[in-house]
């Protein structure tokens, strides 16, 4: 599925880009549009469908998480892990602003990049990598099916459409244009639109790669060996082992790598899952909300980020193991994804919401 990489990208900026578009020219999160511009009965049922998808995601993550520390800590139990992850991010999300969050989980990401160095050590045949890369290779099987729509749906996730718009419409708030999000109209120059453009095609395309990364090294290392059903994180993490071969213990140094990624990316994601649950409930009910507000002043918006989170802790007990809940998840964001999409494009297009900078 190495031809996902590069089929995605486009589809992946364009989208993200009509969000950002979107949350900054009309100063307003998603839910609040789409409600107004349409009709709440719409509203109501995709806000209840996010929060499903995302805690159930918070839930596949947090067990990631544990699963990555008990590879490493075995003795350590699951639950106390788990409890011990979902306090700090509870904690961190409503009392440490999160721009300075963001700041020093993002160097936790790159840990990540591991995987495209290891794919270089491990890829192999080079013009076979590039044959793969932009000539679909497709089956007909339903574990394929099932798997080319949990790309997609990791991909181009829910989450990520309302985080974005309601991300950038408080960026307008921290720049003052606006005094909160819903209230009022920005004026945005050409110039903001033109980084913000920048912005998201950067970073589309650094996630692409690590996904591409992270493909290669699973089919130069755990394909070849011929293991296809990975059902642990000891089992993920070995697929690291061929960047640290020549080191002393190395099996365990890939572990490391392997926990350091998942839960760099882990603390990262989980507070954006369910920050994006919030701002869609808040959008739909006409709560106050924002990051950039302490709890006092946003009292619903962040005990649906805490309520979300211990929901999401709770499904981490559950017996599914992390990585299949991890492609359910998937699976599920691509079907939620697909209505969403449909009025995004129709808001995207709408002058009157975009003051003419469709």
């Amino acid at each position: 599925m190495l031809w996902m990489t590069l089929f995605l990208l486009p589809m992946m900026i364009v989208i993200q880009e009509m969000c950002a578009r979107i949350g900054l020219l009309s100063g307003n999160g998603l839910a609040a549009l789409i409600k107004k511009k349409y009709s709440a009965k719409i509203v109501y049922p995709m806000s209840s469908l996010l929060l499903i998808a995302n805690t159930i995601n918070i839930g596949a993550d947090l067990g990631a998480m544990s699963a990555s520390i008990k590879i490493i800590f075995p003795q350590i139990p699951f639950v106390v892990t788990s409890l011990l992850f979902s306090a700090i991010i509870i904690a961190s999300e409503i009392f440490i602003p999160y721009d300075k969050y963001v700041k020093v989980l993002k160097y936790l990401v790159l840990s990540l990049f591991a995987y495209v160095i290891t794919a270089i050590i491990v890829g192999g045949n080079l013009s076979q990598i590039f044959f793969a890369t932009i000539v679909p290779k497709i089956s007909f099987s339903s574990d394929y099916a099932v798997m080319f729509v949990a790309v997609i749906g990791t991909t181009i996730s829910p989450y990520l459409l309302f985080w974005q718009t309601s991300e950038e419409a408080e960026e307008d708030v921290t720049k003052h244009k606006i005094k909160e999000i819903g209230k009022g109209k920005p004026k945005v120059s050409p110039r903001e639109i033109m980084l913000m453009k920048e912005d998201i095609g950067i970073g589309m395309f650094l996630s692409q790669l690590i996904m591409g990364g992270i493909i290669i090294t699973s089919a130069g290392s755990l394909h070849v060996a011929g293991i296809t059903d990975i059902q642990t994180a000891d089992q993920a993490a070995s697929s690291l082992e061929p960047l640290v071969k020549s080191f002393p213990n190395s099996g365990q140094i890939s572990k490391l790598i392997f926990a350091f990624g998942i839960i760099g990316t882990a603390l990262l994601a989980i507070p954006v899952l369910a920050a994006s649950s919030a701002f869609a409930l808040s959008d739909t009910f006409g709560w106050k909300e924002g990051l950039e507000k302490k709890f006092t002043q946003a009292k619903s918006f962040y005990l649906i980020i805490v309520v979300s989170t211990l929901l999401g802790t709770w499904i981490s007990f559950s017996n599914i193991s992390p990585i299949k809940a991890l492609i359910l998840t998937a699976v599920i964001n691509a079907v939620v994804t697909i209505p969403i999409l449909f009025l995004i494009m129709k808001l995207a297009n709408d002058k009157k919401i975009l003051h003419n900078k469709t």
